[in-house]
């Protein structure tokens, strides 16, 4: 195949105009393609100083990247609000009290390994490639919740029963550990630079359309079934969905090849990828680390208050109808899902930075207005104020797919992202509702999720501050990706 180099950058001659890089890409391509025609049928003609996109493969590409989004967040959705049912299942202990908070307890315990699996996963996938690893994650994550549906309750086996359910969820968990930051990273490193917000939107996407499959799912079942029915064998079906999911999922993961970014990398060391020390992915990178968990902090404790911790917070301490508050919720991300893409494509067109900083200005400014509103009880101020805070946490939702990968280069990309990443989540997002339940019952203030809220939109701010815009712009260490026409 014959080499062509475009030329980027230009010294100034009187009269010269500088042509735009996308009309030198496409003037690449298409003498390229004359002179080897195949090139059309690759996953992407990369040319010495950019990289050309086709469109049908980055859709390919975020597509699977969503399902295991979606998958993660299904079981996150089932298993949240069939809590109740699997108490009854794996503790029967005779207090629902202390069945809630056990089956919560198996729950939580796959957040403390999540940044184990991120610091195996995350410099494999640096090493092997990100392809691989995401199918490795899909696998583990199919397997762990199938493997849920398939444990025998405790009236079986007596303590065996919820060791093995626990033993599932670390599954689950460490798995987790490296899906979030590899299909951010997979998108990111296949869309080209103008539209990586349109297309990182997307796993976001997924993300709530998991969760609504899942808690939708559990909601009707509930209405269907006799609560026997429900323990005896109904609260298993979900679970084991995640089978037929997990394969296609893998399916469609297994079709695609390695990220042109990934793939420039491995040529450029002209043999396997040299083994990059989880050291330097901290230490060689603890600028942009720092930056990281700082938006990652604002990002999920927002996320988790609004969508796990809120429908407890109406029945538990504002004693609202049970129903009514899930249907909210529900509402709330149904809401999201419909500007999510718009709010990517806006951050592609505005930059990263103001989008995020306009969502960590929005909970500084409007957490305690909302939550006064969702206080006062009534259908319509509950959703009004779920509302305004769903609408603002799409601020972080849209563009931090895309905002999170920009930070690190592409050697390090995956490892870096999946340490901040998960060392975050599982600090400060998913303790969320335990530590405002703390704080309400130690203060007796009923304003501490809003107060919470406010604390990590200082943090996210700072982050924002710090980052440096990155729409529009290349991936660091690697070359300018641009669409084909």
């Amino acid at each position: 195949m014959v080499a062509f180099r475009p030329v980027v950058r230009h010294r100034r001659r009187p009269g010269r105009v500088p042509v735009p890089v996308e009309r030198q890409a496409s003037f690449v391509l298409a003498t390229a393609t004359a002179v080897t025609p195949h090139l059309k049928t690759r996953r992407a003609g990369t040319a010495r100083d950019v990289t050309v996109t086709d469109p049908a493969l980055v859709k390919r590409a975020v597509k699977a990247a969503a399902l295991g989004n979606a998958m993660e967040w299904f079981d996150f959705g089932v298993y949240s609000y069939i809590a109740v049912t699997l108490g009854k299942v794996f503790f029967p202990s005779g207090n629902p009290t202390a069945q809630l908070l056990s089956t919560f307890g198996a729950f939580a315990a796959a957040f403390l390994v999540r940044p184990l699996g991120g610091m195996v996963f995350g410099p494999l996938g640096d090493r092997v490639g990100r392809q691989k690893v995401l199918a490795i994650t899909m696998i583990m994550m199919a397997a762990g919740t199938f493997a849920i549906g398939l444990v025998p309750s405790y009236a079986t086996i007596g303590v065996g029963a919820p060791l093995l359910l626990l033993a599932a969820r670390l599954v689950q968990g460490f798995s987790t550990g490296g899906e979030y930051a590899g299909a951010s990273t997979f998108i990111a490193e296949y869309a080209p630079d103008k539209k990586r917000g349109f297309f990182g939107s997307w796993l976001e996407f997924g993300t709530l359309a998991g969760y609504i499959g899942g808690a939708g799912l559990v909601t009707v079942m509930t209405a269907l079934l006799s609560s026997d029915d429900l323990t005896s064998w109904g609260w298993r079906i979900p679970f084991l969905i995640a089978g037929p999911m997990g394969i296609i999922g893998l399916y469609l993961r297994m079709r695609l090849e390695e990220t042109p970014a990934f793939a420039a990398e491995v040529e450029k060391a002209e043999a396997a990828r040299p083994k990059v020390p989880l050291r330097e992915m901290i230490t060689g990178q603890w600028k942009s680390l720092v930056i990281c968990m700082g938006l990652v902090l604002v990002f999920n404790v927002t996320d988790y208050m609004l969508l796990s911790y809120m429908p407890s917070y109406l029945t538990s301490e504002l004693k609202y109808d049970e129903t009514h508050g899930l249907l909210v919720v529900l509402g709330v991300m149904a809401l999201m899902m419909i500007v999510q893409p718009f709010a990517g494509a806006l951050s592609d067109r505005v930059g990263r930075r103001p989008v995020i900083a306009a969502g960590c200005a929005g909970f500084l400014l409007l957490s305690v207005p909302a939550l006064l509103l969702i206080r006062q009880g009534s259908l319509l101020a509950v959703a009004l104020g779920m509302g305004a805070l769903g609408l603002l946490l799409v601020c972080f939702t849209a563009a931090m797919p895309a905002a999170l990968p920009a930070l690190f280069p592409t050697r390090v990309r995956y490892g870096s992202l999946s340490i901040g990443f998960n060392v975050s989540v599982s600090l400060f997002g998913g303790t969320t509702p335990l530590v405002v339940t703390a704080l309400i019952g130690a203060t007796g203030n009923m304003m501490m999720p809003a107060y919470y809220m406010m604390a990590a939109a200082v943090v996210g701010g700072f982050a924002v501050w710090r980052m440096s815009e990155s729409a529009g712009r290349p991936l660091p260490g690697s070359a300018p990706s641009v669409e084909s026409r």
